[in-house]
């Protein structure tokens, strides 16, 4: 078990590990999939850690709430919040996507 002093180190090799992978397969498939060149290999790698980071968000706001309420024994409230959740995303979609047609 880590102490709470270590979470902060734990997180930091968390992270650098996920960049270095998203480095390595950035990398990868510009140079050798794209043909893109040396120097623009960061514009995939920056899109992909913005991909990432987004998605760590996304799901701290969206899931972690109907998660924490699942396992302290309140499973209906916990799936309806997600059920709910999922709708009001599908409404805000539909609705995004029907004005930004119309502009």
């Amino acid at each position: 078990m880590r102490t709470n002093r270590s979470l902060p180190l734990w997180a930091l090799w968390n992270s650098l590990a996920a960049t270095a992978y998203i480095a390595l397969v950035a990398t990868v498939f510009a140079l050798h999939f794209f043909g893109i060149e040396d120097k623009k290999v960061f514009a995939p790698m920056v899109a992909m850690l913005l991909l990432v980071f987004s998605v760590l968000v996304m799901g701290t706001l969206l899931l972690l709430p109907p998660l924490r309420l699942y396992l302290d024994g309140h499973k209906t409230e916990g799936v309806r919040l997600l059920l709910f959740t999922g709708m009001w995303m599908g409404v805000f979609m539909i609705v995004t996507t029907v004005v930004m047609s119309l502009v």
